[in-house]
């Protein structure tokens, strides 16, 4: 056993420095024989022993962290991930992922962040460093930045984190629809974004997953589902939307209906025909999805109404 003597302030400003436990820094500086950095040498290879131990661990829970500049023009959201639920809601953990948001929003992506500066080491050795004190494998899960001309955010409850760009300052707007992304995880801001082979290939295997489920229905003597043609606003052009609405007249004429009163059904079932074969937009598009504070209007329709327009957004989440 060695004679250096450690004093308790010693022990606590390696504490302070690592976030190590106490018994496990007074080793560190026991066997460092007072060395401060050399005590934070011992505690690091402590570290790698552990991650290279768990490297085939899932970490797979953790934490979201959002931060966002001064002026709100730049965001950045990462999530630090953890093996159990138990460290994600540890405070020392959250305020470590917290910390690496702040210094996320240097860099322009992952690698060079990873590769940045923290106290003297790199971003990827204090997640090693880390691991040793924990006891779990940590790692950078996500990463993502936007800049807009206004940036404003979301995170639920530390498991998903949203950023939401607009072409001007709105606040409100900005948090309901970071809130929209959150909950209803849009891949994409519109249709317009789909590659067309994209669509093609879900039209046909939504359709194989109905007509699959509607044997099963028609066994079992229920409803039949209904079968789309389409499933994207990209497939609805001006042919097939005026061949929609010559069909809906069709059916007014063969169920007796006056044409006079033509006008006034004729809109509810185009909306109809539009919602039925716009199901890919209305899963996974942003600015087509139901404004989930007021299913009645879509986002489009929201942020029309307060005079702004979303640029773009990023998502991030556990697992």
């Amino acid at each position: 056993m060695s004679d250096v003597k450690i004093s308790a302030a010693e022990v606590n400003k390696l504490r302070k420095a690592t976030g190590a436990g106490m018994m496990d820094c007074k080793k560190a500086l026991v066997e460092a024989k007072g060395d401060f950095d050399a005590a934070i040498d011992v505690l690091r290879k402590k570290g790698q022993k552990v991650a290279e131990k768990r490297a085939d661990r899932d970490s797979s829970e953790g934490a979201a962290a959002i931060k966002i500049n001064d002026d709100n023009t730049v965001g950045v959201a990462i999530v630090l991930g953890c093996e159990t639920d138990f460290v994600g809601k540890n405070e020392n953990f959250l305020a470590l992922a917290n910390e690496l948001a702040d210094k996320a929003i240097n860099f322009d992506n992952k690698e060079d962040f990873l590769a940045s500066d923290f106290g003297g080491m790199t971003v990827s050795e204090k997640l090693v460093e880390q691991t040793g004190v924990i006891g779990e494998k940590l790692e950078i899960n996500a990463f993502e930045k936007l800049e807009a001309p206004y940036v404003g955010s979301y995170v639920h409850i530390n498991k998903i984190g949203a950023l939401v760009g607009l072409s001007q300052e709105n606040a409100e707007v900005a948090k309901d629809v970071a809130m929209q992304v959150a909950s209803m995880g849009a891949t994409t801001l519109s249709y317009k974004d789909f590659d067309p082979a994209y669509i093609a290939s879900e039209t046909e295997a939504r359709i194989a997953v109905i007509e699959k489920d509607n044997i099963e229905l028609g066994r079992l003597g229920k409803t039949l589902k209904n079968v789309p043609q389409y499933i994207s606003m990209a497939q609805l052009t001006p042919e097939v939307m005026a061949q929609a609405e010559a069909d809906a007249k069709e059916q007014l004429k063969a169920e007796g209906k006056p044409e006079q009163i033509w006008d006034k059904i004729l809109p509810g079932k185009m909306d109809r025909f539009v919602s039925d074969n716009t199901t890919l937009d209305q899963e996974q598009c942003l600015l087509d999805q139901r404004f989930i504070k007021d299913e009645k209007q879509t986002v489009a329709d929201y942020v029309a109404s307060k005079n702004v327009e979303v640029t773009a957004f990023k998502r991030v989440s556990l697992g």
